[in-house]
């Protein structure tokens, strides 16, 4: 899910064309660099846990879970691996302002780590050449909507209400539809849940672009960067999620 209503305070100041310019391209790429490392740890992680989780045959299937498999999604730790990356993006949006940057940090690595648990199901339920192919039609997807909420000369601003809409929608599916378990609804979910997503990944490119100012000191550089990758970082698992659900192939 997209988090994140809260964002550091900046102070508006009068700026230079040349070096806001500069600034601003050295702000989103350390925004990306920060999402980037984020989404590898996330990746790694889910890979090693769905290795200890379950004992997979010759053609890849799954023969057995591991006593480690069983304690993790068997038990009741399994509430702690869905629900911790949630408390950690809520812990984010709300303390911002008051965290350091090292502490920023430190919650940001903390949460993609704890999401790569999470995760760790994708590469059990999955082939890993599908897993491969979604995430690159994700990449590609990702990249052009950023690219484009980044250039885009157009106020994106309307655009919120309406993705904000569709994203309260999709929640309140999502939670009907573990209860009757509809196929048909969970195709619907996924193909409105890709559209959504595409369009927060240019909506809040755009946003992250408008919060950088010449005038902010290294601590809040840090922070709102930090902040603005974990704005894309959900765009990009969630795009992920919704074309997995579309186009990957279970084992």
């Amino acid at each position: 899910m997209a988090f994140g209503s809260s964002k550091p305070r900046t102070v508006a100041r009068p700026q230079t064309g040349a070096l806001y310019d500069e600034g601003l391209r050295a702000y989103m790429l350390r925004v990306y660099n920060y999402m980037g490392l984020g989404l590898l740890i996330t990746g790694v992680i889910a890979y090693l846990v769905a290795q200890m989780s379950v004992v997979l045959g010759p053609s890849g299937e799954i023969v057995g879970v591991t006593q480690f498999g069983q304690t993790l999604f068997g038990t009741p730790l399994k509430w702690v691996v869905m629900l911790a990356p949630l408390g950690l993006v809520m812990l984010f949006s709300f303390r911002i302002n008051k965290m350091s940057a090292s502490s920023a940090q430190l919650v940001f690595w903390a949460f993609a780590a704890l999401m790569g648990i999470s995760l760790s199901t994708i590469f059990i339920a999955f082939t890993t050449e599908s897993i491969a192919r979604v995430f690159f039609i994700t990449a590609g997807t990702f990249g052009a909507m950023s690219l484009y909420g980044y250039t885009t000369k157009r106020s994106l601003a309307n655009w919120g209400s309406f993705l904000f809409m569709g994203l309260i929608g999709i929640i309140i599916a999502m939670v009907v539809n573990l209860f009757i378990a509809s196929s048909a609804l969970q195709f619907a979910i996924s193909v409105i849940g890709v559209l959504v997503f595409v369009g927060l990944t240019a909506y809040d490119t755009q946003r992250i672009k408008e919060t950088y100012s010449v005038n902010m000191d290294g601590e809040m550089t840090t922070k709102t960067a930090i902040f603005g990758a974990l704005r894309l970082y959900l765009d990009f698992i969630n795009l992920f999620i919704m074309l997995m659900q579309l186009f990957g192939n279970n084992r």
